[in-house]
């Protein structure tokens, strides 16, 4: 089977060679790598404002120069609009404003679905983009939709296009006829800029027509060239405006209902709770803003999907919370914050066991007497967080992040006396990151970041420090990156006497590559020690490897044949382990994907293969090295379809299959794996939509570590303790996510979204894993078969009754349980019926939000 999945990758390279082979001239494709001239716009000053309804009747808008005759960017870039935009800008010593008129065919072509906050939707809409400070890679987006949703985001090399950014601002639409219009205010104190008499500021407006999902900006943003800001336009004319004193206030109050059925006497189910706390925003000066968060609450954040790990990484988790998503563009470069290791588990969470007093076991397993935990808090409690952040007009970008946890504790109690005693599981700790980013010309900066935990007490403390570069040409059509990283622990082991043994570590990767035109490149070679160890405050997937990757890419921009585009790419990638160094792993990849021109049915597939694999983490040995997991050559293809999200009923479909060799050393089956997800969604009119979500995993005769381990207190373990063991299994993952919305104005929304997951693992038989990769059956005879079950329903009534004030409503129901041996079940209905029954914690709470400004607080001068 393995030379079919070659045949596919060679099937791959040649549709892109076919597709290359169309490539338009030489001096064409030049042409279409080269920036668009820049276009310029002058703004209008006002005074008094306008009012805002989504009417242009005032005067001034009249008056205004008119920036108009956009250019299509998708499907079909180049083209001018055939249906006319006209975007004016007006500005007093308080606002932006933004008048917009967008000209279509009848009003039964103006798309305009309504959606939550941030949520595009099947929708027209007009965007503004700001980049205040012109250093071609920074700016700012706001976007309103026919609708009247808003949408904003932050634009920068490390966060690329980043909606989790928030500001407050106003906006009206309306319909006239066969146009809609849309009036925007921006206030200054919701960007950053210069202090200076006359501000030069990038500028662009992106206009989207759902109804032919086409795009259109006002200045050319070409595809085959790299970067984004840097494509904006020149607004001129805003003249002797000052940065406005930003300081905000957004105090909140929370109250929370739980209930869990413990059913034990003596132990309440239900319990209570209230919450205050509050954000502030400060504008230290023009560039500069402080962010802190006071006793935040983030106890409505969407669940976590929780899942079953067999692997020897953690689950990286996505972040939630706002405070830490919001503006967080420059704390990501370089890629060494990881946000959830602020308020995470305890470092001791896992070490409260190993601390009960002696008690003792039946023959089944159950304690009899000794301590037990009553109460091991998962997550910290974080004290308050801040954040500085801004940019100067020279381009240097500065941030300090700084945020205190307090003191937790494992409450333990002992079975027969019932006294009880409490056990640190994590001291008062402090976490902080600093960065310096200076914006060079040609879309290059440098960086530098350092994160540091300090934390209280017997334990350890950890420090990064890593430097970034990114130079381009003139023309932007050739770049050499970097980054150099130090990571530094000093101390002992959380609970003990032991000292930190990976004390000093490092990484570096360097890259040079063609960034431009319809072929780009890149090549790149890194190393990571075998001390690197960024965890405390960012997150690591195995260190001690040194890598080198050539990627390629070739894509067509512009419709041909039956299709709008055509996106290829292709690469081989390499590792060793570093010390000592010996072979990892080979892999060659390929494949493409494409939009065809009727359907708007976009289609792609891609495949890989890989030679003999050594797998160094998996036995879970350290130090890396002697020991491994051979992985047999094999190879993968896989594809996707997602249909037209303009229909009623869209379906996305994605399937894959990996195929291995067979394993002559042993007598065991050929290995695969499988994977199907089909995702529907049903839009019932422009308020109300579902979404569907199913996907099936199946890994036959995997080999891995077994979960668990070996456990002393069971028998019939005991003969293999010290042993790596390794067992062949089968595993199978069902997810299942439904999600239904509501939105009842361009302020108000209803989301409830239900997920009910489960992974079942059967093991076939046991293996003993020896240096330099041997494995030898052996009759191993302890059931470790398992199953988990997880689920839970997130219900969210949102209401922004206020720019930047808002009412929450969440209901949250949760369960999970993990079956072992002979309560397994392979059974999906089985393990679904065995969720429902599983006791549930039900969570209802309340949150109010009221944003103060202190601008329109201030006594107005008579």
């Amino acid at each position: 089977m393995l030379p079919r999945a070659f045949l596919f990758l060679l099937l791959s390279l040649l549709l892109s060679w076919q597709a290359s082979a169309q490539t338009p001239s030489d001096g064409a494709a030049a042409a279409a790598a080269t920036p668009a001239i820049k276009k310029h716009l002058q703004a209008a000053r006002i005074s008094g404002g306008v009012k805002l309804d989504g009417v242009l009747d005032e005067a001034a808008w009249q008056q205004a120069p008119v920036a108009t005759d956009f250019i299509q960017n998708r499907p079909n870039p180049g083209p001018p609009e055939r249906h006319k935009t006209e975007v004016r800008i007006l500005y007093d010593d308080a606002n932006l404003y933004v008048g917009a008129i967008m000209h279509d065919v009848s009003p039964d072509s103006i798309m305009r679905e309504l959606g939550a906050r941030d949520n595009f939707g099947n929708t027209d809409f007009i965007g503004i983009f700001l980049d205040t400070y012109h250093d071609k890679l920074n700016g700012y987006g706001f976007f309103v939709t026919t609708g009247g949703v808003q949408m904003d985001a932050r634009y920068s090399p490390a966060g690329g296009e980043d909606f989790n950014w928030n500001a407050v601002w106003d906006s009206r639409t309306a319909i006239q006829g066969t146009d809609w219009v849309a009036e925007l205010r921006i206030p200054y104190s919701a960007i950053r800029f210069a202090n200076q008499p006359e501000q030069l500021w990038g500028i662009n407006f992106m206009r989207q027509r759902k109804k032919e999902n086409q795009a259109f900006f006002w200045n050319e943003v070409k595809p085959a060239v790299d970067g984004f800001v840097n494509q904006w336009g020149t607004l001129e004319g805003v003249r002797d405006i000052k940065p406005p004193l930003r300081l905000s206030l957004t105090p909140y109050v929370s109250g929370y209902v739980n209930h869990y059925p413990f059913d034990e006497q003596g132990k309440r189910n239900t319990s209570t709770s209230f919450n205050g706390g509050a954000d502030v925003k400060w504008g230290i000066n023009e560039s500069f803003t402080l962010d802190a968060t006071l006793v935040p609450d983030f106890g409505q954040v969407q669940s976590d999907n929780q899942v079953l790990n067999l692997s020897p990484f953690e689950v990286q988790f996505a972040e939630n919370r706002q405070f830490f998503t919001e503006g967080t563009e420059l704390f990501n470069k370089g890629g060494l914050f990881y946000s959830r290791r602020v308020g995470a588990q305890p470092i001791g969470f896992g070490n409260v066991d190993g601390q009960l007093r002696a008690g003792r076991y039946d023959a089944e397993g159950r304690r009899i007497a000794g301590e037990y935990v009553v109460q091991n808090p998962g997550v910290t409690q974080l004290l308050n967080a801040t954040k500085v952040s801004g940019r100067t007009k020279n381009g240097l970008g500065v941030g300090v992040f700084n945020a205190l946890s307090g003191d937790v504790y494992a409450t333990l109690q002992d079975s027969a006396s019932g006294e009880r005693r409490k056990v640190l599981t994590q001291p008062f700790s402090n976490y902080n990151i600093v960065v310096l980013d200076q914006s060079l010309k040609n879309n290059s900066y440098v960086s530098l970041i350092n994160t540091n935990v300090t934390r209280w007490g017997q334990t350890y403390d950890a420090n990064v420090t890593g430097g970034l570069f990114r130079f381009a040409n003139k023309k932007n059509s050739y770049a050499v990156d970097g980054r150099v990283v130090y990571s530094r622990r000093r101390g002992t082991v959380f609970g003990t006497d032991d000292q930190i043994d990976d004390r000093d570590g490092y990484k570096y990767r360097v890259s040079v590559g063609k960034i431009s035109g319809a072929f780009t490149w890149n090549l790149s070679h890194g190393i990571e020690s075998g001390t690197y160890n960024p965890n405390d405050l960012g997150i690591l997937f195995g260190n001690n490897n040194i890598s080198q990757e050539l990627y390629m890419s070739y894509n067509k921009y512009k419709p041909f044949w039956k299709v709008n585009n055509f996106y290829s790419w292709w690469g081989v990638a390499h590792s060793l382990l570093y010390q000592p160094t010996r072979y990892q792993n080979l892999n060659v990849y390929g494949g493409w994907n494409t939009t065809f021109t009727k359907m708007f049915l976009t289609t792609g597939m891609n495949v890989d293969a890989n030679p003999v694999t050594r797998d160094y983490y998996e036995p879970r040995q350290y130090p890396l090295g002697p020991y491994w997991v051979r992985v047999p050559a094999n190879a993968n293809v896989g594809g996707f379809i997602s249909s037209d999200y303009r229909k009623k009923l869209a379906l996305d479909l994605n399937a894959g299959v990996r195929l291995y060799e067979a394993d002559g050393r042993l007598p065991r089956p050929r290995r695969s794996a499988t994977g199907l997800g089909i995702s529907p969604r049903y839009r019932v009119n422009n308020r109300l939509n579902f979404r569907y979500s199913i996907d099936w995993n199946y890994a036959h005769n995997q080999i891995g570590y077994v979960n668990g381990g070996m456990d002393s207190r069971q028998p019939l373990d005991q003969p293999f303790l010290g042993q790596v063991m390794l067992g062949r299994r089968d595993v199978v993952t069902v997810s299942n996510v439904l999600q239904a919305s509501y939105t009842f104005t361009n302020r108000m929304s209803l989301t409830i979204r239900t997920r009910h997951y489960t992974s079942n693992v059967r093991y076939r038989d046991f293996a003993r894993l020896t240096p330099g990769g041997e494995e030898e059956l052996v009759d191993y005879r302890r059931n470790r078969d398992n199953t988990y079950n997880a689920f839970n329903v997130d219900a969210v009534y949102s209401w922004w009754f206020a720019p930047g004030s808002q009412i929450s409503v969440v209901w949250k129901n949760a369960s999970s349980s993990q079956l072992f041996s002979n309560e397994a079940t392979p059974l999906y209905f089985d393990n679904l019926s065995n969720t429902i029954n599983t006791p549930h914690n039900n969570s209802l709470s309340v949150k109010i939000l009221y944003y103060l400004d202190y601008l329109t607080l201030r006594p107005r001068r008579v």
